[in-house]
């Protein structure tokens, strides 16, 4: 057994504490956002490539706002509604911690179309875009979670079980380690090589990265401990998991409307 002894922070300067977590979003963004670039240029025609680069870099402000402020009203809607109902203020207290990827994905949508319409631009091409490097910040998010011990798995007797110190001593699946595996190398291998290697409608790698970060976070929810104020909602099934089935039938039923509207053509 692997006993957890990280500490959530990189640095301690005194008057201010740099995490981990917040490395992780820095990185994840910044990588991605160089990375997008690339992928930019084998999504669209030479014709089109400098009007979609030079708006990218604006779009990134975009989708910070859109994953911070989806990201936890995300959390607040889906996970605690009732404490912040009767804590208003504390819904900004952001530093605190409570942050929910599907809610982050929904802010991450908005700001795209919202960005696009502006401009007047196709969004399923930023939308591809963004599903492509998203496993990268996903990598980062879930590494980091490890590090700060929270998110943990159920118990298990499996030689790799890891004991979370300020947790319990008992031996738990590290659900995060599997959830970077899964949704952020996994993921991030298959959807580079489908827009390598194939050249596909606009719209057809974010319906892939859809089905699969639901199936995939579907897997690891079977061995993740859910939240100690919610626990599992329906039999033995939690709030991430019944949003990534959603999160796939949204996928499908994308996938459904571009073949309709290619066939149509």
């Amino acid at each position: 057994m692997i006993v957890h002894n990280l500490d959530p922070v990189f640095f301690d300067f005194g008057f201010i504490q740099v995490r981990w977590y917040s490395l992780a979003y820095i990185f994840g963004i910044l990588i991605g956002w160089l990375y997008g670039k690339k992928i930019l240029t084998k999504q669209v025609s030479q014709n089109h490539t400098k009007i979609y680069l030079s708006k990218y870099d604006d779009l990134i402000t975009y989708i910070i706002v859109g994953i911070i402020v989806g990201g936890r009203l995300g959390y607040v809607l889906f996970y605690n509604l009732n404490f912040y109902l009767d804590n208003f203020f504390e819904i900004f207290k952001v530093w605190k911690g409570g942050m929910s990827f599907h809610g982050g994905l929904i802010g991450v949508v908005i700001s795209i179309l919202i960005f696009s319409k502006k401009n007047n631009l196709d969004y399923m091409i930023y939308f591809d875009t963004v599903s492509t490097v998203a496993p990268i910040g996903l990598f980062f998010g879930r590494i980091s979670n490890f590090i700060n011990g929270e998110l943990y798995g159920i118990p298990t007797l499996k030689p790799w079980g890891v004991i979370f110190p300020k947790i319990d001593s008992i031996a738990r699946h590290p659900s995060q380690i599997y959830e970077a595996l899964l949704e952020g190398v996994v993921l991030f291998i298959i959807l580079n090589l489908l827009i390598f290697l194939r050249r596909s409608s606009a719209g057809f790698i974010s319906c892939v990265f859809l089905i699969l970060y639901g199936f995939f976070r579907i897997i690891c929810e079977k061995f993740r401990e859910p939240d100690n104020h919610i626990g599992y909602v329906l039999g033995d099934y939690t709030i991430g998991t019944i949003l990534s089935v959603m999160m796939i039938f949204f996928g499908l039923a994308l996938f459904l409307r571009i073949k309709y509207a290619n066939k149509n053509k």
